[in-house]
């Protein structure tokens, strides 16, 4: 199932029937009970139940034919940690149990598609929500739904504070309106377009890749940064020595290049982070700005 998207603005909107929650920069997810059973699945449609067996636990209390919409998130020293959860979607199937016990994971749950066999897409947003409240409230963590309001004077109070717990912005979404899987329909307000990418490979030479492959924040398909300029040639190089994943059997990885398709880059070990920026010319470029080698040690 596709998930709705958001569009970036640039200033908070404003208007009637408008319904404001803060921006997770997680995990993009979609849970399933189906059957008495757990799904869950990224925004690319890949499976990543095992990924996360402490969330996939928690959705055994939804009732089946339930399909809920949100970011799975881990929490570290009082903000979220966008490594960390990357750390944690990444994990094998062996190494998945010993991450959730160090790096548990939470479910910021924002939208409800089904609910008990009934599908929720086309009714308005304002009553998803009040079922999705009503649905996760005796559940408790680590499924809760996020904060909502329809006061544009406390989202803006939001968009000021919260950043110091790692939420970078607001999502807008009216209150009328249906869930329309893969459409625009809502809008994100971020304080910058600089913020966190996991880096999972790297495209050209190891000693001085060309260009860094990247999972940005509520996406996880790899995409393909602008060239890297001569400095952080060197910086990748040096902090990608020995990180180099195994290559797997069957076809090449490849992520997409702008302007060029899909091309074939080198994967590695997870746990580093660049502070990238995107922007958008006839097409949407991923500047890589600087290295973070803060977490490479990191469980």
């Amino acid at each position: 199932m596709k998930p709705a998207l958001a569009e970036p603005v640039a200033t908070l909107p404003l208007g009637e029937g408008l319904a404001y929650e803060p921006k997770f920069d997680g995990h993009r997810m979609l849970i399933f009970k189906i059957d008495g059973s757990a799904v869950l699945q990224a925004r690319s449609g890949r499976i990543v139940t095992t990924a996360f067996p402490d969330l996939a636990e928690a959705s055994l209390a939804l009732p089946d034919g339930t399909v809920v919409d949100g970011e799975a998130v881990v929490w570290t020293g009082g903000r979220i940690d966008f490594a960390a959860v990357q750390r944690r979607a990444a994990a094998t199937a062996a190494r998945a149990g010993l991450l959730a016990r160090r790096l548990p994971a939470s479910y910021a749950a924002f939208d409800l598609l089904w609910e008990r066999g009934e599908d929720l897409r086309p009714a308005p947003y304002e009553r998803r929500r009040e079922r999705l409240s009503a649905l996760l409230a005796p559940l408790g963590p680590p499924l809760q739904p996020v904060p909502m309001t329809t006061d544009p004077r406390l989202a803006a109070t939001w968009f000021e504070t919260l950043p110091e717990a790692g939420i970078e912005g607001l999502v807008v979404k009216h209150l009328a309106r249906p869930y329309r899987p893969g459409a625009r329909d809502w809008r994100k307000l971020r304080h910058t377009e600089v913020h966190d990418a996991a880096v999972t490979g790297f495209t050209g030479p190891p000693a001085r890749p060309a260009a860094l492959v990247l999972v940005l924040p509520d996406d996880d398909t790899p995409v393909v940064s602008s060239p890297l300029p001569p400095a952080l040639r060197s910086r990748a190089g040096q902090l990608l020595s020995g990180r180099t994943a195994e290559h797997p059997e069957g076809a090449p990885r490849t992520a997409t290049a702008i302007g060029i398709g899909e091309v074939p880059y080198r994967a590695v070990e997870p746990g580093l982070l660049a502070e990238v920026e995107r922007g958008t010319t006839r097409h949407t470029a991923v500047t890589v700005h600087r290295l973070r080698d803060d977490l490479i040690n990191q469980v």
